[in-house]
């Protein structure tokens, strides 16, 4: 493997542990110019970022290239000269320090796929995911037996894979006799199509029915996979009829996600399921203050006030946004101001997702298995009065759409039908416990 390769093999690994905003300010412009014996020089653009790496990532760096080449022992940074020859720069650690690394911990455990970073110690708790916090810690007290399985869903960068991973982590150290493994569920599904596809099908069962703890992230992409889903189905039969436990986190409730068979879904449903919402203002606070001691960076009250109130949903963003500011101070040589750190948001965070009234129809018929173009017909059929009805609803209460937009979108209806559907479903959801839950699962959909 040439040292070109065996560097574009490691950013691809260090792009998954971490943020796509610090991956692209850190990572960019670097490439590995040299190999000495068990030593790697990787070059790097500037002062700034080679103190960075050093400081950051360095662990991720060593482990990641371990992982790759196991014959690697310390890594060297050197800054490109203007002049386009680089000057060495060494690593400034002790030789012993080196030797004496715990180099297991530094990277992902091919034996089970379990991240070390990802504990409970570095999850950090608020109101939008103690429910699923508290859940996970029942898991681990008793497991098999209190949540089998534990189903966690969320919107991408919410901290499901933290969790469930931090599960794995903590039996992998309380529980050194029971055999934890992790997978994305993309990668079972390819695993057990190359097993039948070699004739080793029977393998592939007897190994994943060895484990004591299965963690399956994303399961969602396991959507029309039908004979993906009969294995996993006939596995968790296996695993929860001899009380192991099982793990799944996805993007959408068990029962809303599309292209799995109702029995798939029901057993997905089965024990507990927790969603972890978008954080709310009080939680990011905390993220921030948390990532910020991490970094050994000082924020003032009102900039990290501001940070909380305006970047919004995804803790991956929060993450990157707080890289930036830290560059952006180190590299100016003084603390960034308020008017900084809105011209960063401004600038690399993106807005919010817009809705359109189609995708709500879209969605919302899939929910109910109706014909979406139905929906705007006249048909007064029961079947598909009432996801319409749902739907004016959800445009209205979710979105703001005005009564003249909907009737007007939803097949040129006047706008005192709409109204009365809106006020119908009102008026059924203050009657109606089961209405009420439908409306939670639809908003949830809608807002995926």
């Amino acid at each position: 493997m040439t040292n070109r390769e065996l560097w574009q093999n490691a950013l691809v690994q260090i792009e998954l542990g971490t943020s796509e905003a610090s991956f692209r300010t850190w990572f960019r412009n670097t490439d590995i110019v040299a190999r000495e014996g068990n030593t790697v020089s990787l070059a790097v653009p500037s002062k700034i970022v080679k103190e960075w790496l050093m400081d950051k990532h360095h662990k991720l760096i060593l482990g990641t290239l371990r992982s790759l080449d196991n014959t690697i022992r310390s890594v060297e940074y050197v800054i490109h000269r203007s002049a386009g020859e680089p000057r060495r720069e060494a690593r400034e650690r002790p030789a012993q320090e080196n030797a004496s690394l715990d180099l297991q911990a530094l990277y992902i455990d091919k034996r089970d796929n379990l991240n070390p970073r990802y504990t409970f110690d570095t999850f950090v708790v608020g109101p939008f995911n103690q429910l699923a916090h508290a859940a996970a810690t029942a898991v681990i007290q008793r497991p098999g037996l209190a949540y089998n399985p534990f189903f966690v869903y969320g919107s991408s960068g919410h901290g499901k894979t933290h969790l469930i991973q931090a599960i794995g982590n903590h039996f992998k150290k309380s529980h050194s006799n029971k055999k934890v493994f992790y997978v994305s569920s993309e990668r079972f599904a390819v695993d057990f199509i190359n097993s039948v596809a070699r004739g080793r099908a029977n393998e592939f069962k007897d190994q994943y029915r060895q484990y004591d703890v299965l963690i399956m992230d994303d399961i969602q992409f396991m959507a029309e996979k039908e004979r993906t889903q009969e294995e996993l189905f006939h596995l968790f039969n296996a695993m929860h009829d001899n009380n192991k436990q099982i793990i799944f986190s996805s993007d959408k409730h068990p029962m809303l996600l599309p292209g799995f068979e109702d029995r798939m879904r029901g057993r997905l449903a089965a024990g507990v399921i927790m969603e972890i919402p978008e954080p709310d203002t009080e939680s990011r606070t905390a993220i921030i203050k948390a990532k910020m001691e991490q970094l050994a960076y000082n924020l003032p009250d009102d900039i990290v006030q501001h940070i909380a109130e305006n970047v919004r949903g995804n803790i991956r963003e929060l993450e990157g946004i707080l890289n930036m500011i830290v560059c952006k101070s180190q590299l100016k040589g003084k603390s960034v101001s308020l008017p900084d750190v809105r011209a960063l948001i401004k600038h690399n965070v993106r807005p919010s997702k817009g809705v359109s009234v189609e995708e709500v129809v879209r969605r919302i018929a899939q929910y109910y298995e109706v014909a979406e173009k139905s929906i705007y017909e006249k048909t007064r059929k029961k079947e598909v009065v009432k996801p319409r009805q749902i739907i004016m609803y959800i445009l209205r209460e979710e979105f703001n759409v005005s009564y003249p937009s909907i009737g007007e979108k939803l097949g040129g209806r006047d706008h005192t039908t709409v109204i009365h559907s809106c006020e119908k479903i009102k008026e059924e959801v203050k009657r109606s416990t089961s209405l009420d839950a439908e409306l939670e699962h639809v908003r949830a959909l809608v807002h995926a």
